[in-house]
Protein backbone atom coordinates (compact mmCIF):
# COMPACT_ATOMS: atom_id res chain seq x y z
CA UNK A 1 0.00 0.00 0.00
CA UNK A 2 0.89 3.47 -1.13
CA UNK A 3 0.93 4.27 2.97
CA UNK A 4 3.42 1.74 4.23
CA UNK A 5 6.06 3.55 1.99
CA UNK A 6 8.22 6.07 3.16
CA UNK A 7 5.70 9.20 1.69
CA UNK A 8 2.05 9.08 2.75
CA UNK A 9 -0.26 10.05 -0.14
CA UNK A 10 -4.02 12.24 0.48
CA UNK A 11 -6.52 9.44 1.18
CA UNK A 12 -4.08 7.56 3.54
CA UNK A 13 -3.37 11.10 4.75
CA UNK A 14 -6.74 11.69 5.43
CA UNK A 15 -7.27 8.36 7.30
CA UNK A 16 -4.69 9.09 9.92
CA UNK A 17 -5.91 12.07 10.42
CA UNK A 18 -9.73 10.37 11.15
CA UNK A 19 -8.65 7.98 13.43
CA UNK A 20 -6.70 9.79 15.61
CA UNK A 21 -9.47 12.35 15.81
CA UNK A 22 -11.40 9.41 16.73
CA UNK A 23 -9.10 8.15 19.53
CA UNK A 24 -8.85 11.66 20.91
CA UNK A 25 -12.86 11.80 21.30
CA UNK A 26 -12.93 8.24 22.80
CA UNK A 27 -9.89 9.12 25.24
CA UNK A 28 -11.56 12.02 26.45
CA UNK A 29 -15.08 10.86 26.80
CA UNK A 30 -13.81 8.00 28.98
CA UNK A 31 -12.41 10.74 31.29
CA UNK A 32 -8.82 10.88 30.22
CA UNK A 33 -6.13 8.46 31.39
CA UNK A 34 -8.10 7.30 34.28
CA UNK A 35 -11.26 6.30 32.40
CA UNK A 36 -9.69 4.30 29.85
CA UNK A 37 -7.57 2.24 32.37
CA UNK A 38 -10.67 1.78 34.10
CA UNK A 39 -12.22 0.53 30.89
CA UNK A 40 -9.54 -2.03 30.11
CA UNK A 41 -8.63 -3.45 33.65
CA UNK A 42 -11.36 -2.92 35.72
CA UNK A 43 -13.83 -4.21 33.03
CA UNK A 44 -15.49 -6.89 35.01
CA UNK A 45 -16.25 -4.69 38.02
CA UNK A 46 -19.63 -6.11 39.48
CA UNK A 47 -22.72 -4.11 39.18
CA UNK A 48 -25.42 -3.73 42.15
CA UNK A 49 -28.95 -2.10 41.62
CA UNK A 50 -28.87 0.15 45.34
CA UNK A 51 -32.03 1.66 44.53
CA UNK A 52 -34.05 -1.81 45.45
CA UNK A 53 -32.37 -3.07 48.58
CA UNK A 54 -33.55 -6.65 50.02
CA UNK A 55 -34.35 -6.33 54.17
CA UNK A 56 -31.33 -7.37 56.03
CA UNK A 57 -33.21 -10.52 56.89
CA UNK A 58 -33.93 -11.89 53.80
CA UNK A 59 -33.33 -15.67 53.48
CA UNK A 60 -32.67 -16.16 57.53
CA UNK A 61 -35.45 -18.69 56.71
CA UNK A 62 -33.22 -20.94 54.70
CA UNK A 63 -30.88 -21.26 56.93
CA UNK A 64 -30.34 -25.24 57.67
CA UNK A 65 -30.55 -26.97 60.79
CA UNK A 66 -28.05 -29.92 62.00
CA UNK A 67 -28.44 -33.33 60.25
CA UNK A 68 -29.97 -35.71 62.26
CA UNK A 69 -27.76 -38.32 64.21
CA UNK A 70 -26.84 -41.76 62.46
CA UNK A 71 -28.94 -44.13 64.05
CA UNK A 72 -27.47 -47.47 64.98
CA UNK A 73 -24.26 -46.67 62.86
CA UNK A 74 -21.26 -45.92 64.94
CA UNK A 75 -20.78 -44.47 68.91
CA UNK A 76 -23.66 -43.08 70.45
CA UNK A 77 -24.32 -39.61 69.45
CA UNK A 78 -22.28 -39.74 66.20
CA UNK A 79 -24.04 -37.14 63.87
CA UNK A 80 -23.52 -36.80 59.94
CA UNK A 81 -20.20 -35.21 58.34
CA UNK A 82 -20.88 -31.99 57.59
CA UNK A 83 -19.58 -30.82 53.89
CA UNK A 84 -17.93 -27.57 54.18
CA UNK A 85 -19.93 -24.74 53.80
CA UNK A 86 -20.05 -22.99 49.80
CA UNK A 87 -17.88 -20.34 48.67
CA UNK A 88 -19.62 -17.64 47.91
CA UNK A 89 -22.86 -18.64 50.30
CA UNK A 90 -25.77 -19.49 47.92
CA UNK A 91 -28.23 -16.97 50.25
CA UNK A 92 -26.69 -14.05 49.36
CA UNK A 93 -28.80 -11.48 48.08
CA UNK A 94 -26.71 -8.28 47.34
CA UNK A 95 -27.65 -4.38 48.46
CA UNK A 96 -29.72 -4.86 51.86
CA UNK A 97 -31.61 -2.09 53.58
CA UNK A 98 -30.12 -0.57 56.74
CA UNK A 99 -32.34 0.47 59.34
CA UNK A 100 -31.14 4.00 60.75
CA UNK A 101 -34.19 5.29 62.62
CA UNK A 102 -36.02 3.33 65.65
CA UNK A 103 -33.78 0.67 65.94
CA UNK A 104 -35.65 -2.32 67.97
CA UNK A 105 -34.76 -3.54 71.74
CA UNK A 106 -32.15 -6.38 72.42
CA UNK A 107 -35.16 -8.79 73.20
CA UNK A 108 -36.66 -8.22 70.21
CA UNK A 109 -33.38 -8.26 67.85
CA UNK A 110 -32.11 -11.56 70.13
CA UNK A 111 -35.89 -13.38 68.95
CA UNK A 112 -35.00 -12.32 65.39
CA UNK A 113 -31.68 -14.00 65.38
CA UNK A 114 -32.48 -17.46 67.30
CA UNK A 115 -28.93 -19.58 66.00
CA UNK A 116 -26.94 -16.36 67.81
CA UNK A 117 -25.60 -18.21 70.96
CA UNK A 118 -24.63 -16.60 74.41
CA UNK A 119 -21.48 -13.86 73.64
CA UNK A 120 -23.25 -13.30 69.97
CA UNK A 121 -21.82 -16.26 68.18
CA UNK A 122 -22.69 -18.28 65.45
CA UNK A 123 -21.59 -20.76 63.04
CA UNK A 124 -23.53 -22.25 60.36
CA UNK A 125 -25.81 -25.35 61.42
CA UNK A 126 -26.06 -27.74 58.24
CA UNK A 127 -22.14 -26.65 56.58
CA UNK A 128 -18.76 -26.82 58.15
CA UNK A 129 -17.53 -22.99 57.90
CA UNK A 130 -14.26 -21.86 56.02
CA UNK A 131 -13.76 -18.60 57.82
CA UNK A 132 -13.68 -17.84 61.55
CA UNK A 133 -14.07 -14.35 62.29
CA UNK A 134 -13.80 -12.46 65.23
CA UNK A 135 -15.54 -8.59 65.40
CA UNK A 136 -14.08 -6.42 67.44
CA UNK A 137 -15.66 -3.39 68.30
CA UNK A 138 -14.51 -0.30 70.28
CA UNK A 139 -17.50 1.53 72.25
CA UNK A 140 -18.55 4.21 75.00
CA UNK A 141 -22.18 5.31 75.09
CA UNK A 142 -23.26 4.60 72.10
CA UNK A 143 -26.48 2.24 72.99
CA UNK A 144 -28.55 3.07 70.10
CA UNK A 145 -25.62 2.64 67.49
CA UNK A 146 -24.93 -0.78 69.23
CA UNK A 147 -28.95 -1.66 68.76
CA UNK A 148 -28.93 -0.92 65.52
CA UNK A 149 -25.79 -2.41 64.51
CA UNK A 150 -26.51 -5.87 66.03
CA UNK A 151 -29.73 -5.57 64.61
CA UNK A 152 -28.33 -5.43 61.37
CA UNK A 153 -24.67 -7.18 61.54
CA UNK A 154 -26.15 -10.24 62.94
CA UNK A 155 -28.16 -11.26 60.00
CA UNK A 156 -25.58 -9.88 57.44
CA UNK A 157 -23.00 -12.43 58.76
CA UNK A 158 -25.32 -15.48 59.16
CA UNK A 159 -25.74 -15.25 55.86
CA UNK A 160 -22.16 -15.46 54.64
CA UNK A 161 -22.05 -18.83 56.63
CA UNK A 162 -18.90 -18.35 58.42
CA UNK A 163 -18.24 -18.84 62.27
CA UNK A 164 -17.74 -15.61 63.98
CA UNK A 165 -18.16 -13.52 67.31
CA UNK A 166 -18.89 -10.08 68.43
CA UNK A 167 -16.98 -8.52 70.93
CA UNK A 168 -17.70 -5.26 72.78
CA UNK A 169 -15.12 -3.38 73.98
CA UNK A 170 -16.43 -1.10 76.69
CA UNK A 171 -13.64 2.23 78.27
CA UNK A 172 -14.73 2.50 81.54
CA UNK A 173 -14.40 6.18 82.99
CA UNK A 174 -14.77 9.42 82.03
CA UNK A 175 -11.07 9.83 80.49
CA UNK A 176 -10.70 10.72 76.68
CA UNK A 177 -11.97 7.97 73.97
CA UNK A 178 -8.78 6.19 73.04
CA UNK A 179 -10.41 3.59 69.98
CA UNK A 180 -7.11 1.62 68.96
CA UNK A 181 -6.08 1.19 72.73
CA UNK A 182 -9.31 -0.16 72.65
CA UNK A 183 -9.12 -2.48 69.64
CA UNK A 184 -5.89 -3.96 71.15
CA UNK A 185 -7.71 -5.14 73.82
CA UNK A 186 -9.93 -6.98 71.83
CA UNK A 187 -7.70 -8.25 69.51
CA UNK A 188 -6.04 -9.59 72.58
CA UNK A 189 -8.99 -10.57 74.75
CA UNK A 190 -10.31 -12.58 71.25
CA UNK A 191 -7.61 -14.54 70.65
CA UNK A 192 -7.88 -15.29 74.34
CA UNK A 193 -11.35 -16.85 73.35
CA UNK A 194 -10.34 -18.91 70.57
CA UNK A 195 -7.96 -19.00 67.17
CA UNK A 196 -9.65 -17.02 65.05
CA UNK A 197 -8.63 -16.83 61.63
CA UNK A 198 -9.58 -13.17 61.05
CA UNK A 199 -10.44 -9.97 63.25
CA UNK A 200 -12.70 -7.61 62.24
CA UNK A 201 -12.07 -3.92 64.01
CA UNK A 202 -14.95 -2.26 63.40
CA UNK A 203 -17.20 1.00 64.45
CA UNK A 204 -20.45 0.72 65.53
CA UNK A 205 -21.97 3.54 63.57
CA UNK A 206 -21.26 1.56 60.26
CA UNK A 207 -23.50 -0.59 59.10
CA UNK A 208 -22.65 -2.52 55.42
CA UNK A 209 -24.86 -2.21 53.05
CA UNK A 210 -23.84 -5.26 50.20
CA UNK A 211 -23.35 -8.82 52.16
CA UNK A 212 -20.97 -9.63 48.85
CA UNK A 213 -18.65 -7.69 51.10
CA UNK A 214 -17.91 -10.72 52.71
CA UNK A 215 -16.60 -10.66 56.50
CA UNK A 216 -13.04 -12.83 55.90
CA UNK A 217 -9.35 -11.73 55.69
CA UNK A 218 -7.64 -11.85 52.84
CA UNK A 219 -4.08 -14.40 53.12
CA UNK A 220 -1.01 -12.03 52.84
CA UNK A 221 -2.11 -8.23 53.36
CA UNK A 222 -4.68 -6.04 55.64
CA UNK A 223 -7.85 -5.70 54.29
CA UNK A 224 -9.81 -2.39 54.33
CA UNK A 225 -13.77 -2.82 53.68
CA UNK A 226 -15.39 0.49 54.19
CA UNK A 227 -13.95 1.66 50.94
CA UNK A 228 -17.66 3.47 49.73
CA UNK A 229 -19.25 5.17 52.94
CA UNK A 230 -22.40 7.81 52.46
CA UNK A 231 -20.22 10.18 54.29
CA UNK A 232 -18.17 10.29 51.56
CA UNK A 233 -20.22 10.23 48.58
CA UNK A 234 -19.50 6.60 48.00
CA UNK A 235 -15.48 7.76 47.14
CA UNK A 236 -12.54 6.53 48.85
CA UNK A 237 -11.52 10.01 50.77
CA UNK A 238 -7.98 9.38 49.80
CA UNK A 239 -5.59 6.57 48.71
CA UNK A 240 -3.78 5.65 52.51
CA UNK A 241 -7.48 5.45 53.90
CA UNK A 242 -8.05 2.41 56.72
CA UNK A 243 -10.77 3.83 58.87
CA UNK A 244 -13.98 3.03 59.62
CA UNK A 245 -14.40 -0.92 58.90
CA UNK A 246 -10.74 -3.24 58.35
CA UNK A 247 -9.51 -6.54 58.71
CA UNK A 248 -6.27 -8.40 60.02
CA UNK A 249 -5.23 -11.87 60.26
CA UNK A 250 -3.48 -12.37 63.61
CA UNK A 251 -0.27 -13.12 61.99
CA UNK A 252 -0.49 -9.74 60.12
CA UNK A 253 -1.58 -8.04 63.59
CA UNK A 254 1.90 -9.42 64.56
CA UNK A 255 4.01 -8.34 62.31
CA UNK A 256 2.72 -4.49 62.48
CA UNK A 257 3.10 -4.75 66.28
CA UNK A 258 -0.38 -3.86 66.94
CA UNK A 259 -2.13 -0.25 66.79
CA UNK A 260 -0.87 2.98 68.51
CA UNK A 261 -2.17 2.89 72.35
CA UNK A 262 -0.78 6.74 71.89
CA UNK A 263 -4.13 8.03 70.18
CA UNK A 264 -6.02 9.95 72.83
CA UNK A 265 -9.21 11.39 70.99
CA UNK A 266 -10.83 11.69 67.60
CA UNK A 267 -8.41 11.28 64.89
CA UNK A 268 -5.13 9.86 63.74
CA UNK A 269 -4.45 6.50 64.95
CA UNK A 270 -6.45 5.06 61.71
CA UNK A 271 -3.78 6.94 59.16
CA UNK A 272 -0.93 5.56 62.03
CA UNK A 273 -2.00 2.06 61.40
CA UNK A 274 -2.01 2.64 57.31
CA UNK A 275 1.42 3.79 57.89
CA UNK A 276 2.47 0.51 60.21
CA UNK A 277 1.11 -1.54 57.09
CA UNK A 278 3.54 0.06 54.34
CA UNK A 279 6.30 -0.17 57.14
CA UNK A 280 5.86 -3.55 58.07
CA UNK A 281 6.46 -4.65 54.30
CA UNK A 282 2.67 -5.05 53.48
CA UNK A 283 0.03 -2.81 51.14
CA UNK A 284 -4.05 -2.44 52.03
CA UNK A 285 -6.31 -4.86 49.96
CA UNK A 286 -10.01 -3.52 49.12
CA UNK A 287 -12.95 -5.33 47.64
CA UNK A 288 -14.18 -3.43 44.33
CA UNK A 289 -15.85 0.03 45.06
CA UNK A 290 -19.53 -0.91 44.07
CA UNK A 291 -19.67 -4.17 46.88
CA UNK A 292 -17.72 -1.50 49.76
CA UNK A 293 -20.81 0.21 50.32
CA UNK A 294 -21.35 1.67 54.11
CA UNK A 295 -23.78 3.94 55.71
CA UNK A 296 -23.07 5.68 58.42
CA UNK A 297 -25.45 6.45 61.67
CA UNK A 298 -25.67 10.38 62.23
CA UNK A 299 -24.62 11.49 65.61
CA UNK A 300 -23.17 14.76 67.75
CA UNK A 301 -19.82 14.97 68.81
CA UNK A 302 -18.95 12.83 71.48
CA UNK A 303 -17.55 14.12 75.11
CA UNK A 304 -14.84 12.71 75.65
CA UNK A 305 -13.82 11.88 72.12
CA UNK A 306 -12.77 15.39 71.33
CA UNK A 307 -10.17 16.12 68.06
CA UNK A 308 -7.03 14.99 69.25
CA UNK A 309 -4.67 18.37 69.06
CA UNK A 310 -1.27 15.95 69.03
CA UNK A 311 -2.48 13.53 65.84
CA UNK A 312 -0.24 15.04 63.53
CA UNK A 313 3.03 15.04 65.35
CA UNK A 314 2.41 11.66 66.63
CA UNK A 315 2.25 10.77 62.93
CA UNK A 316 5.26 11.89 61.95
CA UNK A 317 6.54 9.95 65.00
CA UNK A 318 5.15 6.32 63.30
CA UNK A 319 8.28 5.63 61.84
CA UNK A 320 10.22 5.80 64.81
CA UNK A 321 7.90 4.79 66.99
CA UNK A 322 5.74 1.69 65.86
CA UNK A 323 7.98 -1.19 66.99
CA UNK A 324 7.75 0.07 70.67
CA UNK A 325 4.24 1.61 70.88
CA UNK A 326 1.84 -1.17 70.08
CA UNK A 327 0.75 -4.74 71.24
CA UNK A 328 4.04 -4.88 73.10
CA UNK A 329 3.34 -1.97 75.40
CA UNK A 330 -0.37 -2.79 76.03
CA UNK A 331 -1.44 -2.50 79.52
CA UNK A 332 -4.92 -2.36 81.02
CA UNK A 333 -7.32 -3.64 83.30
CA UNK A 334 -10.10 -6.11 82.40
CA UNK A 335 -12.78 -5.26 84.49
CA UNK A 336 -15.60 -7.63 83.38
CA UNK A 337 -16.59 -10.07 80.69
CA UNK A 338 -20.13 -10.70 80.23
CA UNK A 339 -21.57 -13.07 77.47
CA UNK A 340 -24.66 -11.06 76.17
CA UNK A 341 -26.97 -12.67 74.52
CA UNK A 342 -25.86 -10.89 71.21
CA UNK A 343 -22.72 -10.28 72.04
CA UNK A 344 -19.24 -10.14 74.52
CA UNK A 345 -19.06 -6.94 76.54
CA UNK A 346 -15.64 -6.62 77.53
CA UNK A 347 -15.32 -3.77 80.03
CA UNK A 348 -11.67 -2.28 80.50
CA UNK A 349 -9.50 0.16 82.37
CA UNK A 350 -7.17 1.46 79.64
CA UNK A 351 -5.71 4.40 82.00
CA UNK A 352 -6.19 7.85 81.79
CA UNK A 353 -5.17 10.16 78.76
CA UNK A 354 -1.76 11.79 79.81
CA UNK A 355 -2.32 15.17 78.97
CA UNK A 356 -5.28 15.43 81.51
CA UNK A 357 -4.89 15.70 84.80
CA UNK A 358 -4.72 12.01 87.08
CA UNK A 359 -7.92 10.80 88.25
CA UNK A 360 -8.50 10.60 91.83
CA UNK A 361 -8.22 7.21 93.33
CA UNK A 362 -11.60 5.69 92.95
CA UNK A 363 -12.72 2.31 94.49
CA UNK A 364 -12.29 -0.21 91.47
CA UNK A 365 -15.20 -1.91 89.92
CA UNK A 366 -16.34 -5.07 91.97
CA UNK A 367 -14.90 -8.20 90.31
CA UNK A 368 -17.28 -10.86 91.82
CA UNK A 369 -18.90 -13.76 90.24
CA UNK A 370 -22.20 -13.34 89.62
CA UNK A 371 -25.12 -15.53 88.41
CA UNK A 372 -26.66 -14.02 85.05
CA UNK A 373 -29.81 -13.30 86.70
CA UNK A 374 -27.71 -11.42 89.29
CA UNK A 375 -26.14 -8.95 86.84
CA UNK A 376 -25.67 -5.83 86.85
CA UNK A 377 -27.91 -4.57 84.10
CA UNK A 378 -25.72 -3.40 80.73
CA UNK A 379 -28.20 -1.48 78.50
CA UNK A 380 -31.09 -2.27 80.52
CA UNK A 381 -30.33 -6.03 79.73
CA UNK A 382 -28.86 -8.96 82.05
CA UNK A 383 -25.89 -11.24 80.89
CA UNK A 384 -23.49 -13.87 82.12
CA UNK A 385 -20.43 -12.10 83.92
CA UNK A 386 -17.06 -13.93 83.58
CA UNK A 387 -14.51 -12.91 86.44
Amino acid sequence: MACCGRSLDSPCTLALLVGFQFAFVVYFSLGGFRGLVSVLVHSEQPEFDYSRPHDVYTNLSHLGVPPAPHIGTGPPGTGAQLKDCKMPSPLLVGPVSVRLSSPLSLEEIRERNPLVLPGGRYSPPDCQPRHHTAIVVPYRNRQTHLRALLYHLHPFLQRQQIHYSIYIVQQWGNSTFNRAKLLNVGVREALRDEDWGCIFLHDVDLLPENDHNTYTCHNQFPTHLSVAMDKFRYRLPYPQYFGGVSAVTPEQYMKMNGFPNSYWGWGGEDDDIAARVRLSGMKIVRPPVAIGHYKMIKHKGDRGNEQNPRRFDLLKRTRLNWHSDGLNSLTYELLSKELQPLYTNLTVDIGDDPRLPQRKATPPMPKREVKGDQLPPLDGWSGLRIT
